[in-house]
């Protein structure tokens, strides 16, 4: 049985809304261990703990915190000595809702880069069945880092979207080969020659609507925005239709139609997915929103066991080697 390792103290409603989402996890068999104050942890957990382990971690890197800094000086905390369990393989995957840098740093530097991995990436898995990545972690990139994007883009598809030959497009702002700066270029000429992934040239951020592609690529600045703006537009989508179907002529047909309406709900609710992969590195590691509630942390710790459980790590290995061929 894999074992997930969530830092309880990581996240906004940390650590009781943390502890609580792991008491569901672990409810749905998911084998979890909660690093953190235990004092706090275990006053949470009272009689409901059975079958959670506790490992105590007596410091916490806050959000405002230099990540980097924090990591080295703090030694103790709470996401370092998470990381260090997955390092030393007493945990198969690492959950947080705190600092993504601290995060980050603590997946690439302790936990580890994949070998031949120039750069890891944060990736997100949309409701409409498509993953993005980067959106966040790396502002600039060059066109290499674009491929392998690309590449471990592919392994998410594959093991959570059951893909096997995932179609991988390169976010620009047209469809031609000539459109974008030049890194969008040198990517599409890169890509187009490899054989590690199944390239369909360039798409656009419509395409988020549409199965040209399944996994789109782009840097890290792009990748965010694309992100919050399908966040907002999606609820501003939400709002219009909720504000027309309160008209009274409406009301006995959305009477009938409430659990269609709760099932797309449920859909398009980032708490259903949990949170976004870091990419490229020796474990499965999922970050989730800092404002997560027990929902989305139980959903994020089952993303993780199930990564962990069908071998992701060892898929982004195998792609990453493969296009270094």
């Amino acid at each position: 049985m894999t074992r997930v390792a969530v830092d309880a103290m990581g996240g906004d409603q940390a650590p009781l809304e943390v502890v609580e989402g792991a008491i569901l996890a672990a409810q749905d068999g998911v084998n979890t261990v909660l690093v953190g104050d235990k004092e706090q942890i275990e006053g949470i957990l009272g009689a409901r703990g059975d079958g959670i382990d506790v490992v105590h971690a007596s410091q916490v890197i806050d959000f405002d915190d230099d990540p980097t800094h924090a990591v080295r000086e703090k030694k103790d905390a709470s996401i370092v000595v998470a990381s260090k369990l997955v390092t030393t393989g007493d945990a198969a995957a690492l959950v947080s809702a705190g600092s993504t840098g601290a995060a980050m740093a603590c997946a690439t530097f302790l936990i580890g880069r994949l070998e031949g991995v120039k750069r890891p990436g944060i990736a997100s898995i949309y409701p409409t069945g498509h993953v993005v990545l980067d959106v966040g972690a790396n502002i600039e990139c060059r066109p290499e880092h674009l491929l392998q994007f690309g590449v471990l883009g592919s392994a998410l598809a594959r093991v959570y979207l059951h893909k096997d030959n995932p179609t991988v497009g390169l976010v620009n702002i047209g469809e031609e080969v000539s459109k974008g700066r030049d890194v969008e270029r040198q990517a599409h000429a890169l890509m187009a020659q490899s054989a590690s992934i199944n390239f369909v040239g360039n798409v656009e951020g419509r395409d988020l609507g549409t199965q040209k592609a399944t996994v789109l690529v782009t840097d890290g600045f792009t990748g965010n925005v694309l992100l919050k703006t399908s966040e907002g537009v999606g609820r501003a989508i939400q709002a219009m239709i909720l504000e027309t179907l309160a008209k009274p002529e409406y009301q006995d047909a959305v009477m009938n139609l409430l659990p269609a309406f709760a099932e797309l709900r449920e859909r398009l609710s980032p708490e259903t997915v949990g949170g976004a992969h870091l990419v490229g590195t020796k474990g499965v590691v999922v970050i989730a929103h800092g404002s997560s509630s027990r929902i989305a942390i139980r959903n994020a710790i089952a993303i993780a066991d199930e990564g962990a459980r069908h071998g992701l790590v060892a898929e982004m290995a195998a792609g990453i080697s493969a296009a270094a061929q």
